[in-house]
């Protein structure tokens, strides 16, 4: 393989690679995080459905 070709293979290969990149990029769904007042995600399907998941959680530094 000459020089010229193993670059356009190279080339080829990474272009295909950046595309379906993009392709699981916009099929990606955003989750809907702090819904209904929580503060976390609620799982929608499965047998954790209602569950809440990632509970953002600080804690009070007013301990006296």
């Amino acid at each position: 393989m000459d020089r010229h070709s193993f670059m356009l293979a190279q080339y080829r290969e990474q272009k295909l690679r950046e595309k379906k990149e993009k392709d699981l990029w916009r099929a990606r769904q955003e989750v809907d995080i702090n819904a209904n007042g929580t503060s976390g995600y609620t799982v929608k399907d499965g047998p954790n459905k209602g569950r809440v998941l990632g509970h953002r959680v600080t804690k009070s530094t007013n301990n006296w």
